[in-house]
């Protein structure tokens, strides 16, 4: 016996479907998401953050045999059999969800920081998984915000989104250019700890207790110069072996939690 279809969802079982080639096309197009102002996130956990953190869902895919179970704010909800979900799910069919949701674009006027806040920067990052690993470190350690400056990836990457666990949308994160976010740092009076090998004090020996903003470079090339001439202090994680770098998510996750530790009730 077929599933039974609620009665406002509608059904799609070809590949060949304009919205199916469009929902593709959405996970794999950096200007198709910014021409039409979507992007796809996949995953009830993801999902439920990302409408905590008031986005809107244009589309809600859902694998028909579980679509009697979804209660969803979409104007429009699609079900598609099994075969076809798996095709365009990185998890096949394992959550039953997935969502075309319009882009909310954030900006650092509209951040709102706690006293003595934590912010994580990092400029130039590629790799959609290690900002979204970031992003998870930042959640854990409770960081107010973090600001992608120049970034080469969109933050609406399907890869990003699904490397943070919805971090994108529980951490406020901005992408902006280096020089705004100097700006708005130095406005604020917020300390500005810029991670190098060179010229630099190690990290647990700098204090993080108030305002801190901890500036992570790429792997490769570590930062560019106007970072480095803004900071208040140059840290970094002492490395006891032959290699003179970690991972930079790794790195990050590292100076967050000295942040926690140092702002720990004594």
């Amino acid at each position: 016996m077929p599933p039974v279809i609620p009665s406002e969802c509608e059904r799609i079982s070809s590949a060949q479907n304009p919205k199916i080639k469009n929902l593709l096309l959405l996970q794999e197009k950096s200007r198709a998401r910014r021409e039409q102002g979507l992007f796809v996130v996949e995953g009830r956990r993801e999902l439920q953050h990302c409408l905590e953190a008031g986005f809107e869902i244009d589309t809600l895919f859902v694998l028909e045999e579980m679509a009697d179970q979804i209660n969803s704010p979409a104007p429009r909800v699609i079900a598609l059999p099994r075969s076809l979900f798996e095709k365009v799910t990185y998890r096949g069919a394992t959550e039953g969800v997935v969502a075309e949701v319009r882009i909310k674009e954030r900006r650092l006027e509209d951040l709102t920081l706690r006293e003595n806040p934590l912010i994580v920067v990092i400029e130039g990052v590629e790799k959609p998984g290690n900002i979204g690993a970031i992003l998870r470190s930042a959640d854990a350690a409770g960081a107010d915000a973090m600001l992608v400056c120049d970034p080469l990836t969109d933050l609406w990457n399907p890869n990003l989104i699904r490397a943070s666990l919805g971090g994108i949308f529980t951490v406020p994160t901005v992408a902006c250019t280096s020089e705004e976010a100097i700006s708005f740092l130095q406005a604020r009076g917020i300390a500005i700890l810029t991670a190098q090998l060179q010229d630099s004090e190690l990290y647990y020996d700098t204090p993080m207790t108030g305002g801190t903003a901890l500036v992570m470079g790429t792997e490769s090339t570590g930062l560019t110069d106007r970072w480095r001439k803004a900071a208040t202090a140059h840290i970094r994680i002492p490395m006891q072996g032959q290699l003179d770098s970690l991972n930079v998510s790794v790195s990050t996750a590292i100076l967050l939690y000295e942040a926690v530790r140092q702002r720990q009730p004594r």
